[in-house]
């Protein structure tokens, strides 16, 4: 690990205008990615600037059907949140199956989106709920935000401030998991919004996606069988050790079945 400049800022004006003076800086919140990146020589930032001492960016709010979390939220506090599990069950259901103990009492919301790891969970519940992510710049609907491999529509140091989420009628998440690091190998969320159903995957794909083929299948209701049936285009699904495109396809298959039948259920 390089060496680099080290700033803790109380406010987020000061975070961004640390970041905006840096010659290449980082921001750090829970340090789940970037800290074992700087470890092993992948990012050499000259400053690092921790973003743990802001108040303000963590906590969990909910007025009416918005539910709005810090970007600095732990993952345990949303799975353990009693204004979450009462307006979005599943999306605290999601929280508690991230990584293990450890990682989801350091990881945050906002970084995970930030860093958009492929096989993240939060991005899927992003997609399905069609949240928005709001910055210290602007607000950017979810359906704009996920661009590629680790890429974002998040301009140079621009700042994450929390999520909000619209509460939907009701909502479901299953994953198939990886069995050392939890990270979802496929993972489906489904929400019933009212107007219809909203379905992101995560795990599959260079980053998460909308199934919006599924959600016209479904014609306004939670037919597993309709997983099966729906178009799927998995030509760039990704294909490691793990698992090969055409097995994840049938994962998001089985998963988007397995959330519909909970729905029903």
């Amino acid at each position: 690990m390089n060496g680099f400049d080290y700033h803790r800022p109380e406010s987020l004006e000061a975070a961004v205008a640390a970041r905006r003076a840096a010659a290449d800086g980082a921001y750090l919140a829970g340090g789940m990615t970037l800290i074992p990146t700087l470890k092993q020589g992948l990012a050499e930032p000259s400053d690092l600037i921790d973003l743990g001492a802001i108040r303000g960016l963590a906590g969990i709010g909910l007025e009416a059907d918005r539910l709005t979390i810090g970007a600095m939220t732990r993952h345990a506090d949303v799975a353990a949140s009693a204004e979450v599990q009462r307006a979005i069950p599943a999306l605290a259901y999601l929280a508690s199956e991230i990584g293990d103990a450890q990682v989801r009492n350091r990881g945050t919301l906002g970084g995970s989106l930030a860093n958009s790891d492929p096989a993240a969970d939060y991005p899927a519940a992003v997609i399905g709920l069609g949240a928005s992510i709001l910055t210290d710049r602007r607000t950017i609907a979810a359906d704009d935000y996920f661009k590629g491999l680790f890429e974002t529509a998040l301009e140079p140091g621009e700042l994450i401030r929390a999520v909000a989420f619209a509460v939907p009628r009701r909502a479901a998440y299953r994953k198939f998991r990886h069995p050392a690091s939890r990270y979802a190998v496929a993972g489906v969320f489904v929400a019933d919004t009212g107007d219809g159903f909203r379905v992101g995957v995560t795990g599959a794909g260079p980053c998460a996606f909308r199934w919006t083929a599924l959600e016209t299948a479904l014609a306004g209701k939670p037919d597993a069988a309709a997983a099966g049936a729906a178009p799927l285009d998995s030509r760039r699904f990704n294909a490691d050790l793990h698992a090969s495109a055409e097995y994840r396809a049938n994962l998001v298959r089985v998963m988007a079945a397995r959330a519909l039948a909970d729905l029903a259920g």
